[in-house]
């Protein structure tokens, strides 16, 4: 059955019902759309389309369906519905009888599926942004297990000069970080919900859009209606994202494809990622890295094809767009299984440091360090350059290294050679060299090991980094490695709090409360507030919150940050303050406070002591303290937003 044939005098074609249908595709969308049509039912309640009755009975009927498609999401190819849309409207329909036909009141399949995809996205977009965080970590292990193997560097494919292998590993750890910059980039701009934009001129119902984007967990509602359902910028911006990331694992793969062959032997990766041949059994080929290399084009291709589709849409709605979601989902299920794949190839890799060596003391790899040499010795570079030619041209006539040339040899060609010349051509002196910032020195790489932080390329306290001892060194590996951790929570599980959530936010609120760790808040209070809460969810099932309550302009609160006893521990506490800090500095406020009974934990996330009678009095009477713990107890503390 069709939801739009009352204007129609005969019924589609079979043919064209089969090429018009988009069911088989974005199905994958039934959960968003019944959120959305759960959020909907509300907005239309609030102004007086649904009576409470009306509300509470469409909203179990959606739970009940959202469960059910949960636990069994194919069960919706076996209908006949034309869209996620029509299949979810004519299950509640079935359930609910004429009532499941007034929800779709005020609203049009336009905004609707603009809605579901942006929701999709975002939920997609944390999954992405985890297996990133998962992929630098194992290649910032890999470095640090290999930062003193020596690596022959090259340009052209030819050998140039002496790196490290944990410089290498390093230099995807910095393509990676930008990556995860991109689709933070891209997940924030398309946090904006276009529901209420009507089929392309908004609704003609007086529904407070931004209650109801906040409602679905978006940061804002959208401030065009024609835009708004014409939009497919976040889907453009998500396949450029997954395109360059995809371009960076290809290279990655590439690199490892040409170390793992017989004629370099550098590496040989897990028999996990490899695979044999049928015919010869010595074989062991490097399967996974040629599948990431060979995918990358079919994720450029998804991007290729959507710039294609929207190039010359007219204003608002075509149907063009539907298809947006089969190149996007695919690139997107292809763009996580590499991620994860290139992960697992990483933790595996097992470097042969006596194949690395022997290949860098290859290839006149120190003939830059000769022509160094001699421009200390106040030859100018170009004739130094000229002069160190000359002397790779002998030795390779007699098939040599430089350093095995007599000190008479190499004075043939410039008498300010002298015996001191040696010891400027040993591998150690050719990586020790590469001091400055960025290096391929040990040194170099141990710092940028412990400076590094997803996310950021800032350094770490100069003092832990300027610091030459081992012992600093680890301490700084130690604290980012915890922020790690603190991140790759945030990456999983940390998101803004919906209506469907407060009655889990409720339970964990005042199971705390009663234990007197925080104080209490009534379920009303919550539901009021909703907008103002985020929660950290694993599994579907949720597990922490917190709340950013704002004062003024440049002010807030964090309050009520708890987690659930089974996962104290895990970083989802920090995860949740990370979340609200970042919130807090898009919302452009300056001061963050928290008043609390653990300013220890407080302090490594950045909070610094403050004088509690400094505060208002309006702050000192809403966080009035517990009655279970001494008021002295209570610390003030404060966050500066945008200070490290």
């Amino acid at each position: 059955m069709a939801l739009w044939g009352g204007r129609f005098k005969e019924k589609a074609s079979v043919q064209f019902k089969k090429f018009n249908d988009s069911l088989p595709v974005d199905y994958r969308m039934a959960v968003q759309d019944i959120v959305g049509s759960i959020a909907w039912a509300q907005a239309i309640h609030e102004v007086g389309v649904l009576t409470e009755q009306e509300v509470t009975q469409l909203t179990a009927a959606l739970n009940d369906l959202k469960q059910s498609v949960e636990q069994n999401p194919k069960q919706i190819l076996a209908s006949d519905a034309e869209d996620i849309h029509s299949w979810v409207e004519l299950q509640l329909i079935e359930k609910t009888g004429d009532l499941g036909k007034k929800l779709h009141t005020g609203r049009s399949r336009n905004d609707q599926v603009a809605t579901d995809l942006k929701l999709w996205c975002k939920e997609m977009g944390g999954d992405l942004l985890f297996a990133l965080v998962n992929l630098q970590q194992a290649m910032m292990n890999l470095a640090e297990r290999e930062k003193n193997t020596v690596l022959p560097g090259y340009t052209h494919l030819q050998r140039a000069q002496p790196v490290t292998f944990g410089h290498w590993c390093l230099a995807y750890v910095e393509m990676f970080n930008r990556d995860i910059g991109r689709l933070k980039d891209a997940l924030y701009r398309l946090d904006v919900s276009p529901l209420g934009s009507g089929a392309l001129a908004g609704t003609a119902y007086p529904i407070d859009r931004n209650a109801l984007a906040h409602r679905l967990g978006f940061r804002t509602a959208t401030m065009n209606s024609l835009d708004a359902v014409s939009d497919r910028d976040h889907v453009i911006e998500l396949l450029a994202a997954a395109s360059i990331s995809m371009m960076h694992l290809s290279r990655f793969a590439e690199d490892l494809i040409f170390y793992n062959s017989g004629e370099a032997g550098f590496v040989e990766m897990s028999d996990l990622v490899s695979s044999g041949s049928s015919l010869m059994p010595q074989k062991k080929n490097p399967d996974a890295c040629e599948l990431i290399r060979g995918k990358a084009g079919r994720v450029f291709g998804s991007l290729t094809g959507m710039l294609t589709t929207m190039k010359a849409l007219a204003l608002a709605y075509n149907k063009d767009m539907q298809e947006d979601k089969e190149g996007l989902f695919d690139a997107m299920d292809t763009w996580l299984e590499c991620m994860e794949m290139a992960t697992l190839v990483a933790d595996g890799l097992k470097v042969n440091r006596t194949r690395t060596l022997a290949a860098a003391q290859q290839g006149y790899a120190n003939a830059t360090e000769l022509a160094d040499y001699l421009v200390g010795k106040n030859i100018p570079f170009r004739e130094a350059h000229h002069i160190v030619g000359e002397v790779v041209l002998a030795a390779i006539d007699k098939g040599v290294p430089l350093e095995d040339l007599t000190l008479a040899q190499l004075q043939t060609f410039s008498d300010q050679i002298e015996q001191d010349v040696y010891q400027h051509l040993s591998i150690e002196s050719t990586l020790d060299k590469r001091e400055a910032l960025g290096g391929t020195s040990r040194s170099q790489v141990e710092k940028a090991l412990a400076s590094l932080e997803l996310g950021k390329a800032d350094i770490l306290n100069e003092q832990v980094v300027g610091a030459p001892g081992k012992q600093q060194i680890n301490v700084a590996l130690k604290q980012v490695k915890q922020r790690l951790n603190a991140q790759r929570a945030a990456a999983m599980s940390v998101r803004r709090a919906k209506m469907s959530d407060v009655d889990g936010i409720d339970r964990l609120v005042n199971f705390w409360a009663d234990k007197g760790e925080i104080l209490p808040r009534s379920r009303d209070n919550i539901i009021h507030d909703i907008q103002s809460f985020v929660v950290a969810e694993i599994d579907g099932q949720l597990v922490g919150t917190a709340c950013l309550y704002i004062y003024q302009t440049g002010l807030a609160e964090i309050r009520s940050v708890v987690v659930e006893q089974s996962v104290h521990g895990e970083g989802q506490g920090k995860a949740l303050v990370q979340y609200l800090l970042e919130f807090a500095h898009q919302m452009e406020l300056e001061h963050i406070i928290v008043l609390t009974y653990i300013p220890k934990y407080f302090d490594k996330l950045g909070f610094k002591v403050i004088d509690k009678s400094s505060l208002a009095d309006n702050i000192i009477e809403d966080s009035e303290p517990s009655p279970h713990k001494n008021p002295d107890d209570e610390v003030a503390m404060e966050y500066i937003v945008g200070q490290r």
